[in-house]
């Protein structure tokens, strides 16, 4: 019998086994590790500041989410061995696999920025990229009363690039609702050189942070989280105050990733961006957010990645070639605020643009614009994740970006 073994069943490992079981003949055997019973819908994090969202909208249990012929363990990786084709657990348990596929994503690490692992978290200190995170903000912006709220990205890459844009402009929505968005400054300090890391993406959302007078502070690479004088400290000396941080950590891969010598700096394995297959490794694949691709880390991108992976996954290890190549395809849904909300549509090489998605000249998405079926769209996703994403049902959207109907905008300079 044949070992196929999934690190982690967070979106991209649960597509990927679902998917794979289908496919796979009955000589082999399917595991997932998993270090959580709960399975969270991380997109939704980002309402739940704001009321839209509670936990129940965002948590399932794991094993309903995988195939019953699927065999599931809760644990956590202490190392892969590569030269044993082992997975060691943190108890001392060992797997062994013919092939292997690390799904265990990318985290928020508060504990790599000094300060921001402090008392002050969860008072002047908060984040929305964690459930408890998030939780524990909406309680401080119900009556917080006003004044400077930043939003610091500490170091890219992190999960959804766009998240942090989002989060300013329906804060900007929230205070207006509450009569108080004269009371309160809003901020953002980025490490990029503008709001985006793509320029015509970059353009749009600038001027959009700009229409709602929200401050941008770019190129600060933050040094420092000075809790006592309530300050950003970047490592060129710039300083930004604040009276309310929302800090997007560090963002990094699991542990083991480093302790087993598959990583980046940041415990990103690194893969072929088109095969996903591990650098100078026959057996060991890492897709979803645990893997370096150099393009977002978001759901869109984990499910056209999940599609090109398994026909190449089936063609490996029947010993042929692999014909699939992944081209970075992502969708972002940017929430805008006020029911309205924004498109991209993009990939490794192409510029977001404009036009319609996914019915070229129907839609019903609107690229680059701010349109209420993008924000239905945004709210709608969360649906098709729980029941049609994650247990593998075919959607009918090619994983390769189709440039049919779309238009590309010029950056103005």
């Amino acid at each position: 019998m044949k070992q196929l073994l999934i690190l982690g069943a967070g979106t991209a490992g649960t597509m990927a086994a679902n998917k794979l079981r289908k496919r796979l003949d009955a000589d082999w055997e399917v595991t997932v590790i998993e270090a959580t019973s709960e399975h969270h819908y991380q997109p939704g994090y980002l309402f739940i500041p704001f009321g839209t969202y509670q936990r129940d909208d965002v948590v399932k249990d794991t094993r309903p989410l995988l195939a019953d012929e699927i065999e599931l363990v809760f644990g956590s990786v202490d190392v892969v061995d590569t030269d044993t084709s082992t997975v060691v657990l943190e108890d001392g348990t060992k797997y062994g696999y013919d092939q292997l596929v690390i799904a265990t994503g990318t985290h928020p690490r508060r504990d790599q920025t000094e300060g921001l692992d402090s008392d002050e978290y969860g008072s002047t200190v908060h984040d929305f990229y964690s459930l408890d995170g998030a939780t524990a903000l909406a309680e401080k912006l119900a009556d917080w009363p006003g004044g400077r709220l930043v939003v610091n990205v500490v170091e890219m890459p992190i999960k959804c690039p766009v998240a942090p844009m989002e989060f300013l402009f329906l804060a900007d929505a929230f205070f207006t609702d509450r009569g108080i968005r004269d009371k309160v400054e809003l901020v953002y300090a980025t490490p990029l050189d503008g709001a985006f890391t793509k320029p015509v993406a970059a353009q749009h959302l600038g001027s959009m942070l700009e229409s709602r007078n929200i401050a941008v502070e770019t190129d600060f690479m933050t040094m420092e989280v000075d809790t006592e004088r309530n300050t950003l400290v970047s490592f060129d000396e710039r300083e930004v105050p604040y009276d309310l941080l929302v800090a997007v950590p560090v963002n990094m891969g699991a542990d083991f990733v480093e302790r087993s010598g598959l990583g980046d700096e940041l415990n990103h394995v690194e893969v072929d961006k088109h095969t996903f297959l591990a650098d100078d490794l026959d057996n060991v694949f890492a897709i979803g957010d645990a893997a370096n691709l150099p393009t977002s880390k978001a759901g869109s991108v984990a499910h056209y990645a999940v599609d090109v992976f398994i026909d190449n996954f089936m063609e490996h290890i029947a010993g042929r070639p692999m014909t699939e190549r992944f081209d970075g395809h992502a969708n972002c849904f940017v929430e805008s605020g006020n029911g309205k909300g924004l498109l991209l549509d993009f990939n490794y090489d192409v510029q977001p643009l404009t036009g319609k998605f996914p019915v070229p000249g129907v839609g019903p998405f609107s690229l680059l614009k701010e349109t209420r079926a993008n924000h239905m769209g945004k709210l709608g996703f969360r649906w098709i994740y729980w029941n049609m994403l994650l247990p593998g049902r075919p959607i009918p959207m090619k994983a390769d970006m189709s440039m049919a109907g779309k238009h590309p905008e010029e950056v103005a300079s």
